[in-house]
């Protein structure tokens, strides 16, 4: 039923899915560690996402699929460690309007490891999307409001680790099985964040867990939405369900706590999006998946 949807649905719809659990994330997250929260994230998720690779049976990767899919686990942990620091201590449509930098940087990847052709507008569109990024920062100060500054860096960096990300997947997507390349996203992340987590442990009570739960079971079904969306149409046609993110993030930040983007944010994300579009445009890689609002 599901997979009958048109792609640009299917897409929106993966969104909405990935915005629904960064709110369950941020909730569970101001009572646990940011390392006890990455790893039960991915420990769950790693059990949905390794039942359906079992069902699916895709075949076993290939050497070269798992040393690059590991390294991929790796950065993806840096990615959502970052990402989900920035979720506990920002606003929640801060933190998203942030993720929007990720294009420009995949801009920047794409040129710099893919050798893919620098264009003067591509410029343009660098400039004016980095320049919403410092209007979404320092005028926060004009309407009374500060960012805390590590949460800010947080998201910049989680931005910068996803477009890395993306430029490595953008070499396997045409060779591996979706499902292979999501279930590595959750094996790395679980093995290396054990240790860790078991170090800051807070036991969770039950219904913590089946938010954990819940929380697994949508990021694996946001990526695999995505993946579907993305098997049946270019990532150019989908481009404009990506700001889909900017309002499910307004809405539910002020739905579930209170919470108003003022306007250094807003002028910031118009910045930031009129950037994002003219590089994107620029770069015409159809392989290229949108920015989705959560690892």
């Amino acid at each position: 039923m599901i997979a009958r949807l048109p792609p640009m649905a299917l897409a929106i719809l993966a969104i909405g899915v990935l915005s629904a659990m960064d709110v369950l994330i941020k909730i569970v997250g101001a009572r646990y560690p940011t390392v006890q929260l990455v790893f039960l994230r991915f420990a769950f998720g790693l059990v949905v996402a390794g039942s359906l690779w079992l069902w699916m049976q895709p075949g076993r990767p290939s050497r070269e699929a798992v040393k690059a899919n590991l390294l991929r686990g790796v950065i993806g942990l840096v990615t959502a460690t970052s990402f989900f620091y920035a979720l506990q201590t920002l606003p929640l449509a801060e933190t998203i309007a942030f993720s929007f930098l990720s294009p420009l940087f995949l801009t920047a990847f794409g040129i710099l490891l893919l050798k893919e052709q620098l264009v003067p507008r591509l410029l343009v569109g660098l400039a004016i999307g980095f320049g919403g990024m410092v209007v979404m920062v320092l005028g926060q100060g004009a309407g009374g409001r500060t960012l805390p500054l590590p949460g800010v860096l947080a998201a910049i960096g989680s931005a910068v680790t996803y477009a890395l990300s993306l430029t490595l997947l953008r070499q396997r997507a045409q060779q591996d099985a979706l499902i292979t390349i999501v279930a590595f996203q959750h094996i790395v992340p679980a093995v290396l964040m054990a240790a860790p987590a078991a170090a800051f442990w807070v036991p969770p009570p039950g219904w913590d867990l089946a938010i954990y739960a819940c929380i697994a079971v949508m990021g694996v079904a946001g990526h695999l939405l995505m993946g579907m969306a993305f098997k049946r149409a270019e990532a150019s046609k989908l481009a404009v369900a990506e700001y889909s993110a900017l309002i499910y993030a307004a809405l539910l930040g002020f739905l579930v706590f209170g919470e108003i983007p003022g306007l250094a944010t807003l002028a910031g994300t118009l910045l930031i999006v009129a950037g994002t579009a003219l590089a994107m445009r620029e770069q015409k890689t159809a392989g290229v998946p949108p920015i989705a609002p959560g690892p």
